[in-house]
């Protein structure tokens, strides 16, 4: 997985902001050009990723058709009414590092007569197959989202890949089409995006890029379209910085066989050997992982300008499809099933990143947290019958504004959140404008102490009114458990004042704020 360290373009600035101010004075103004839209921020931003880890497939989504968990063929209810909160647009599946050891015919067919396997990367724990290709796809008709499957490179075949597409997508006499109505599908399914590996320079096979860029066009040759079926193909792309694995890719393979790139980056406080608590850490810790979170933003550009090299139109998507928090797991659970808590911390690297990924949609055009349920930075928490909602699924709840809107460009200047002599933009800002012609202004100030005082200047047109909801806590730590659900939550958001064509804000510390200007 990834490894980061502290930002010196960070500490320098990210893209929306032109420059610093005295961090005494806590004060920012925005120029916001109502009539100024750039590129659609798709939905495909606010995708979502769930592997065979843990206990995000069973007992997250899966707990089966006989379970007392209330389920639709096996498919817990309360979790897809959460998820359709969030309108999520993609759930990206089996893997992760599963995915390049996962052969898709073992998860077919009779559940009774299914092989099973042990899951060597996540846990050493049975995998019955149980949930396979026609319960992926179910789930994904339940939430209404688009099913994202990543093929396996690192243990697979070129002839078992291009026979799941088959199997997923044709409509017409072939043994794959016939073994899927044997199966009980008689019409195919739709799926457009899919992945040919994943982290092929790690555990997916510990390839160079070159040899990886030979394979992919291999694969990707008999990743066929059939009937109105047009699948969006994407490479495994580089771990975080090896812009050396973008270019390759970039360089070797046409953007007729390659529709996106992806990029791996996860947040890690401290490193790779002891990450950190996820509710137990220090105000230096936090403002390391507020730092690493802004990094995300120098890479994106670096990548997108070696993209840019080989395709200035960028017909090529970058796409971030794992990213987010990556701490210590809690004390007593498994080690392999990454399971980690959720807190106020969690939510602002959220919505910084979607912030960034927001701001680069002329290039991003797809990001998948990790993970969706009960892994790393997830939305959801269950426990048998329980489950409660995290910090950061408020977040995706409040952002779903910007799905599909067009993007509106801010200039402004932050105020800086200093720490030990060391300084960090405090504030990062999105902004959009709906087909109703609605603005929304997404907002996180990362200081935890200070309050943020910014005045919106709206040009190009006027609005009438201002709405909201906020994201904090009393602490940085706080977060929900199975006790306590809704010690977290969003409440609306009263520091708002619309005079004229300028709008007000309080920004409260260590918070996430959505604006709604009407």
């Amino acid at each position: 997985m990834k490894r980061t360290g502290l930002s010196i373009t960070a500490l320098l600035g990210i893209c929306f902001f032109s420059a610093y101010i005295s961090a005494q004075e806590k004060s920012t103004r925005i120029n916001l050009n109502i009539d100024m839209t750039k590129d659609i921020i798709s939905r495909h931003i606010y995708g979502h990723f769930s592997e065979h880890l843990g206990h995000c497939i069973y007992g997250g989504y899966w707990v089966g058709e006989d379970s007392p968990i209330p389920n639709t063929r096996g498919i817990r209810n309360d979790v897809v009414a959460a998820l359709k909160r969030l309108n999520i647009p993609n759930l990206r599946w089996p893997g992760g590092c599963f995915a390049d050891e996962y052969h898709w015919m073992d998860g077919i067919g009779p559940r009774a007569e299914r092989p099973k396997m042990v899951n060597t990367h996540w846990g050493g724990v049975l995998e019955d197959n149980s949930f396979g290709t026609h319960e992926f796809l179910d789930l994904c008709e339940q939430l209404g989202t688009e099913p994202y499957i990543c093929g396996n490179v690192g243990s697979g075949s070129v002839e078992e890949m291009s026979k799941w597409v088959e199997y997923i997508t044709f409509d017409g006499e072939s043994p794959m089409a016939n073994l899927r109505r044997k199966n009980g599908r008689e019409e195919p399914w739709k799926v457009k995006y899919w992945g040919v590996g994943n982290e092929n320079w790690g555990c997916g096979g510990n390839m160079t890029a070159e040899f990886y860029a030979d394979q992919y066009k291999r694969y990707a040759t008999y990743c066929r379209n059939y009937g109105d079926n047009r699948l969006f193909r994407i490479a495994g792309g580089p771990n975080s910085r090896d812009y050396h694995w973008m270019e390759v890719l970039m360089k070797n393979v046409s953007y007729r066989l390659m529709d996106g790139v992806s990029l791996h980056n996860y947040t890690v406080p401290n490193n790779w050997r002891d990450k950190g608590s996820a509710t137990d850490f220090t105000e230096e810790e936090y403002f390391r992982t507020i730092d690493r979170t802004l990094f995300m933003d120098e890479l994106i550009t670096r990548h997108s300008s070696v993209m840019d090299q080989y395709d200035p139109d960028k017909r090529v998507g970058l796409i971030v499809d794992e990213w987010g928090t990556w701490h210590n797991v809690e004390p007593g659970t498994n080690p392999g099933f990454l399971f980690q808590q959720n807190t106020i911390r969690d939510a602002l690297v959220a919505g910084i990143n979607l912030n960034i990924f927001n701001n680069h949609c002329d290039r991003v055009k797809m990001a998948n947290i990790a993970q969706t349920v009960n892994v790393l930075q997830a939305m959801i928490f269950t426990e048998g019958e329980k489950m409660v909602l995290t910090p950061s699924f408020y977040v995706y709840e409040m952002y779903k504004v910007h799905h599909d809107a067009a993007l509106i460009p801010l200039h402004f200047v932050s105020p800086e959140y200093e720490y030990q002599g060391n300084r960090i933009p405090a504030v990062s800002a999105s902004a959009s404008k709906d087909r109703n012609d609605i603005v929304h202004i997404t907002l996180t100030n990362a200081d935890p102490a200070a309050e943020q005082n910014i005045t919106i200047d709206i040009r190009g047109g006027s609005v009438s009114s201002v709405t909201g909801k906020v994201l904090t806590g009393n602490e940085l730590s706080a977060h929900n458990t199975f006790d306590s659900p809704d010690v977290i939550k969003t409440e609306d958001f009263k520091g708002a004042k619309l005079a004229k064509n300028t709008l007000t804000v309080k920004l409260p510390s260590k918070s996430v704020v959505m604006l709604e200007l009407k």
